[in-house]
This record gives C-alpha cells, sequence and structure tokens, in this order.
C-alpha cells in the first residue's frame, strides 16, 4: 500500500544515493544534490541539509560588481543569493517546487528571478530588469540571464511545459506562469483589456508576455505571485 511503511524500508525507499554523483544531481524531483568540490550560487535559504565541510555567505554587495548592485538596488526585490563554498554534499529545494537542470554549452537562458534556484560560478549572469512591468504584476521586475558553461537547476510549480517560438507564430504567456526563456528572446508586454474582461479576472491578468522569433519559453501550470524577500541589509 503506497505511504505505509516499515521504518527501515521507508528509509531503503527515500536515502540519500550514496554513488558519486555529478556535480548537480536530482536527488528527488523537488531535491537538489551538489556534490561541492569548489564553490556554488544558489538562492538565498534554499538549504535544507548539508554534510561534509561547507561554509554559507550571504552575496555581498559588490560581489559581482557595482552593475548588479545598482540594479539590486533599483529592484529591491528577487534574486538574493548566497555562495556556498568547500567541499560535501549540499541539498537545495524551493518549496516544493520541481527542479530542472540545464547543462549549457555556449548557450544562453533567461531565467525569473524567483525560479532560479542554483548555478556552477563558470556561468556568467546578469540581472535583465523589466521597466513596463513595474507596478503591473507583482513580482515581474526583474529576470536573470544565464550564459557560457555549466550548470544551472531551475524550479517550476509542477511540471514545466516547453512551448516552440518559430518566426511568424508569436508565443503569449502570462508573465505569473512564465519560468524561462531561450536566452535570445526579448519578451515584449502588452495589455489587452478584452482579454480582462473575458476572463472575468482582476487587472493582473490584462498583462501578457509575447514573444517572436525563434527559440523557447518555459511556462509552469500555475501563477506565482512573488513576494519581496525581506532586506538584505
Amino acid at each position: 500500500m503506497m505511504g505505509k511503511f516499515t521504518l527501515d524500508e521507508f528509509i531503503e525507499q527515500t536515502k540519500q544515493d550514496e554513488r558519486e554523483n555529478e556535480y548537480f544531481e536530482l536527488e528527488t524531483e523537488r531535491v537538489l544534490e551538489v556534490n561541492l568540490t569548489d564553490t556554488v550560487w544558489a538562492k538565498m535559504g534554499s538549504m535544507i541539509s548539508y554534510s561534509g565541510s561547507i561554509k554559507f555567505e550571504r552575496e555581498r554587495m559588490l560581489e559581482h560588481g557595482v552593475g548588479q548592485m545598482f540594479k539590486k538596488a533599483l529592484t529591491g526585490e528577487g534574486a538574493a543569493l548566497m555562495k556556498a563554498s568547500g567541499q560535501g554534499r549540499l541539498y537545495l529545494a524551493d518549496q516544493g517546487k520541481k527542479i530542472t537542470i540545464f547543462d549549457l554549452a555556449g548557450e544562453s537562458v533567461t531565467v525569473n528571478g524567483n525560479d532560479l534556484l542554483a548555478f556552477e560560478p563558470t556561468v556568467s549572469w546578469d540581472i535583465r530588469l523589466m521597466k513596463r512591468m513595474a507596478g503591473m504584476v507583482a513580482g515581474g521586475l526583474f529576470n536573470v540571464h544565464l550564459s557560457g558553461t555549466g550548470q544551472v537547476a531551475i524550479t517550476s510549480h509542477y511540471e514545466p511545459l516547453t512551448l516552440l517560438v518559430k518566426p511568424g507564430e508569436p508565443v503569449i504567456t502570462d508573465p505569473n506562469a512564465t519560468v524561462a526563456w531561450s536566452g535570445n528572446l526579448t519578451p515584449e508586454f502588452r495589455t489587452d483589456m478584452s482579454f480582462r474582461t473575458f476572463l472575468g479576472r482582476g487587472s493582473g491578468e490584462s498583462i501578457q508576455m509575447e514573444f517572436k522569433g525563434e527559440g523557447f519559453v518555459i511556462v509552469q501550470p500555475f501563477e506565482e505571485v512573488v513576494t519581496p524577500p525581506p532586506s538584505m541589509g
């Protein structure tokens, strides 16, 4: 019977994988295992367990240069990062969301700031502000553009769906359900009052993201309204 075990059966079914694994491994579909030998950047507050000798630091104001510090001050929210350094096994999770790992090999991807879980220090990143979204969609002011070589872990509520964007066939999404998109695409924001009226919902539903060109967009079956985290201090 599912959900009913002896203690030994439960331990055997849910115990950590002791084998030597890659840098990022899905211990379960909602828990990321980082086999740390140096450094990893992770979302603040995502650590649920670790073993070994690992030191955690909050992202310092000038850690990534004045540019990122300035952008973060403008957004006042979002991609607060912590740096884990040392050797050991680190387990990360974010509110039980499903985790997907990308292995970048010269490509780029843009991720909603709230849906970025972790990335290797070899990956270059930059905060992209979306000024037109200010006051329109909660938590929708910024995204993180990741490029180069290395692994990136993102999260989604439930199973993500990837939509292909083709020339002449734009894809329209709800900003609160949009997780990530290919780095070459730049979304445009539009207001559709008739769409909002048709649904009979609040004003947030009238804001849409439009992707044109060629690439992909990842969406989740959930409208995630992000609340700003506490001040970094």
